[in-house]
This record gives structure tokens, sequence and C-alpha cells, in this order.
């Protein structure tokens, strides 16, 4: 996306970017396994391994197209701003600032276009055709799992690949095959069918805001691992606690904050964790990292003898060299009962990222300050992230994104590198993030396990679970509801709005203060809202048609631009920064 920046900035910090980043193959060309990307009158076909694309401006997501400014309604001649909840300003290393995108519609011109045309589709008819039984059925089968519990993308990438899955014609399949068994004990760590560890761990965390809500199409979780190392005593032999710890400790390190964790002996490691000075229990992790100061933090276990040897790095707001995310979405299942609208057993998407590279603060001011410099020089020139759909694609800080999606038998298969890059404008250069991530920064500490579990072991879901709150005390959920007039980018959700504003232009108090104590009351839609949803959605897999938008949309919103202008203003009048 362009930056409406000042053309005179001075860029004092330009060097060479040496992002020790992996190599990653090239695409190939195979098409014999294609998929159609509309059912109806436009019949392109988009090879899974091809770099051919639709709309090669995929990395700005539909959101971006918001029509701020209502012209009727409650909110006539008023501008809201769902912008500030992605471009704001970063916190340091994350040395992007795009605040300014809150008041400008900077596309490159070839995204002046909204190329995202699943959205202006109205799906009501073909929603009401599908019965209600027929879909929630459908949402329950587990298409991740096979009938003898083992993943089933396992089975089919270990076999000889289907034609046009293969980038690089090895015959072989190069890239992460799903692993996670979604088998959590009490602490969230996950097992496989012999009972052994994976190394993935549920973690229970604050939804991000807007999309990422259920009552706006979909449910979802997210798995974290630490390489080897981070998992293995000094002699190289797994261990829990050693494990159960460095994850305590990257967490301090990202959240930058104290972290509790279930009593443990300092002396087995011979690391201050809680920093009293001397080594005895400890209940919990005490971050304190300054090495200017000369106050550092450490792993232990074998990852604090290769971080002595400089072979794994720690430092505040960045992962490990190794550090992996699984990330499913999920459609809305209506259980009912104390949860209410609760996850589905199939997966709309398997999202996987890696962190192979590591960048230290100069380099990422770098590479931000680099950004920079090309939205002045080539303000038109479309991003372009290196990879394909085996290996993932490359977001520019060291970390590798891969996926896999439904196809239109409801099986799970990659995403082509089009479909990759939906997810990488999020992933890159965007102020909000943490090293590039959403929900382990957002991790839930005082819930129960210390926020170390799985939604699914949660016997109420997302209900009962407090309203996340700003460093100054301002209620996130509120606020963007207050900025936002709505609880979605588009104002689309009418069933968002008609229970917090009713028909004015007011928040009713006393649904905030339900919220302050309930997020479940916001964030989960009926069940006659969730039930179209999953249809919207349904529809978009049965056309293959991800590469023209996959949000559920039940009919085209009203509040969004087919075209905008360069550079033209979004209505917006003010920038809001986010309280760190």
């Amino acid at each position: 996306m362009r930056r409406s920046v000042d053309k005179t900035i001075l860029i004092t910090s330009l060097v060479a970017l040496p992002f020790l980043l992996a190599n990653c193959g090239g695409s190939g060309t195979d098409t014999a396994k294609t998929t159609t990307s509309d059912g109806a009158a436009d019949k392109t076909v988009v090879s899974l391994n091809s770099d051919a694309m639709l709309n090669p401006a995929a990395y700005i997501p539909p959101q971006c197209y918001t029509q701020t400014r209502d012209e009727t309604g409650a909110f006539a001649g008023k501008s809201s701003n769902p912008c500030f909840a992605c471009h704001n300003m970063g916190k340091e290393p994350n040395y992007t600032n795009d605040a300014d995108l809150q008041l400008t519609y900077a596309m490159p011109a070839f995204a002046q276009k909204n190329n995202w045309s699943n959205l202006f589709i109205d799906r009501r008819p073909e929603i009401a055709a599908i019965a209600d039984a027929k879909i929630i059925e459908y949402v329950r089968q587990d298409n991740y799992h096979d009938a003898d519990g083992q993943v089933a993308l396992q089975r089919v990438l270990n076999a000889p690949l289907p034609a046009g899955w293969d980038a690089n014609g090895d015959g072989k399949w190069n890239g992460y095959i799903p692993d996670a068994y979604f088998s959590f004990d009490e602490t969230g760590f996950d097992h496989a069918p012999d009972g052994t560890y994976t190394g993935w761990r549920a973690f229970a965390y604050a939804p991000f805001l807007g999309t990422f809500w259920p009552t706006n199409g979909s449910t979802d979780d997210v798995l974290i691992r630490l390489a080897p190392a981070f998992r293995e005593k000094t002699d190289g032999t797994f261990d829990l606690t050693t494990y159960t710890v460095n994850l305590a400790i990257v967490q301090a390190m990202i959240q930058r904050e104290n972290v509790p964790i279930a009593a443990v002996d300092e002396r087995i490691f011979g690391v201050d964790l809680n920093r009293d000075g001397q080594l005895g229990p400890a209940t919990q992790i005490t971050y304190d990292w300054s090495p200017t100061e000369g106050r550092n933090m450490q792993y232990v276990g074998l990852a604090g003898e290769q971080l002595a040897q400089g072979q794994v790095h720690i430092a505040a707001g960045l992962y490990p060299e190794g550090t992996e995310f699984i990330h499913t979405v999920r459609y809305l299942d209506p259980v009912g009962g104390e949860v209410g609208i609760g996850m589905s057993a199939r997966m709309k998407e398997v999202r996987y990222a890696v962190k192979r590279g590591w960048n230290n603060f100069a380099q990422l001011k770098s590479y931000a300050d680099g950004e920079v410099l090309e939205d002045i020089r080539f303000p038109d020139r479309l991003r372009r992230f290196v990879g394909n759909n085996e290996t993932g694609l490359q977001n520019g800080t060291g970390w590798y994104y891969a996926g896999f999606i439904e196809d239109k038998q409801g099986d799970l298969r990659p995403q082509s590198k089009e479909e990759l890059s939906a997810c990488m404008g999020c992933h890159s250069a965007l102020s909000v993030t943490t090293d590039s991530s959403f929900a382990f920064p957002r991790k839930l500490n005082s819930d129960q396990a210390d926020g170390w579990y799985h939604w699914s072991q949660r016997t109420k879901g997302l209900n009962g679970l407090p309203e996340p709150q700003y460093a100054n005390g301002v209620y996130e959920y509120t606020h963007y509801l207050d900025i936002n007039h709505a609880g979605d980018e588009f104002r689309e959700n009418k069933e968002v709005i008609a229970k917090f504003y009713g028909t004015g232009s007011t928040l009713i108090p006393g649904q905030v203060d339900a919220l302050h104590h309930d997020i479940g009351t916001l964030l989960l839609p009926s069940k006659e809202r969730a039930i179209a949803l999953d249809k919207a959605y349904y529809l978009i897999v049965q056309e293959q048609s991800f590469n023209k938008g996959r949000d559920a949309i039940i009919e085209p919103p009203v509040n969004i631009h087919k075209t905008v202008g360069e550079d033209e203003a979004t209505g917006v009048k003010e920038v809001y920064l986010i309280p760190r």
C-alpha cells in the first residue's frame, strides 16, 4: 500500500538489508490440478503453483476499501474510523508508523479499483435455498482428521503429489505438513495419538478487532511451538518443565511484562527467573530487559546454551528463531448451552507461520525505512512476495507463511500463491503487530491455566471473559464501537449496531457495562446470523472463488468503495493513536 508521506522525508538509516532469510524455491507452472475461481460466468482457472494472479494486489485486504462516511441513518454526515485498529504507530522494534493511512486511501494505481468482487454479490437467495440442517451437519464434520484419528493432510502430502501442487517438480512436498492433533491436556499441550508431545501448545487470547470477531464470520484458534532446543535440557532430552519455562520467557519478552508460572526450582536451571537475587522457588518470569543498562534475559536448558553461543537470540518484542504458529479458521457452530456459538469441527483454513531468520533492531529499522523510501520513489509499484505454495511466502523480516484451505469437496488443500498473498499484507509492514503476530501478544494471563488452553476446553467458550483494556485503562472493544459506530469495518453487521446503539447514535450504557464483564455479548452472533454466515462462506467454497474475497458476506455492504482516487481522503478527520 502507498503511504501518503512527506516526499521530503529524510531517511537516515538505510543500509544494506541482511535479513538472514532462507532461500525459497521458485514457482512452477503445472496446471493439471486446477480450481475454478468462479462458478458463474467468469471461468478463470487458477493453478495452485502458478505465479499468475487475478489480483496482484491481494495483500491489500477488502477492509481497506471501507467507505467511512455515512450518508443516511443515525450517523449521517459522520465519519467512522475502523482504520486505527491496523494502521497506527508501531512499538519498537516494529518501526512501521502507518497512522496516516487512517486519513488517506494511499493505494497503488492498480489497487485503486476494488478487485474483491465477491463483496458485491447478493447471496441471500442462495443462502435461503440451503437448509439449516444441511449446513449445521456440514460444519460439524471433521475435515482435519481421517477416520483413524490421524491428520488427513499427512497422508495426502506424503503420497505422490497431485499434479499442480508440486512447485519445483521434485515429486515431493517441501513445505509444512500439519502435525498438530488438537488433542490437548489440561495445560494446553497437544499430544499425538501415541501420547507423545507434539510441541504445540494452545493459548487463549483476546480476539483482534472487527473482522476477527465470530459475529463477523469465523471462529479461530492459535497454537505456538518453539524450536526443539527450547524443549530440551542441556543433554538434548525432552523436558516439559524446561519447555514450559521457555514458553513463559518468550511470552514475557513479547508482552514485556511479568508472566505467572507454576512453581519451579530455579536451581535446576541456574537462572534467577523471578529476579529476586537468589536461586530458589519461582512462580513468575520477571521481565527485566535493558541491554544498554546491563540487564538481560535468558532462556533455560539447551536453548540457554545456544543463546550464549549466539545460535539463537533474545530481544523484547521478538520471537526466537524457529518459532512456529498454527492458526485455524473455522465455521460457527450453534451448539447452544453455555457456549452459545462455538467453534466448528470443520476447518475453513489451516494457516502456518515459521520464523527462519533473525533481525536485530537496526535491521528492522532499516527495513521499515526501506518501505517508506519504496513508497516515495515508486508509489504505484505492487509488492511481491518471494516463495511458492509449498514452502510459503516470505514477509521480509524472517517469517514464512503457508496454508491450506477447503477444496470444493470440503477437504483441505494447499493454498495457491495468490490465496497466500491475501495473508501477507497483515503480516508484513503493519504497525500494530508484534514481530508480525497478532494473537500471542494478546494472550490471556489471568484466566484458567494462566491462559494456556484451547477454546474447546473452556466450558463457556468466549462467554464470561472480561473486555481487554489499553494501557491507559480505556476499554478496547468499547472504544472500537464508539469510534467506528459498528462492530465491523463495513458497518454491515446490523445485529451488533442494533444491540449496542439501538436506533440512536450513542452507545447504550447497559450494553457497554455488560460488555466490560463479558465479551461474548459483542463477539458472538445469534444462531440465525451464525447459520447465514456459514452458508455465505460455504457458497464461496463451492465456487472456489477465494481469490475474489473470502469474507462471509450475506449481502453487499453499503459502506464500501468500488474505486478510490489517488491519495483520496478517507473522511476520517483525526488520527487515533493506540495508547502504549
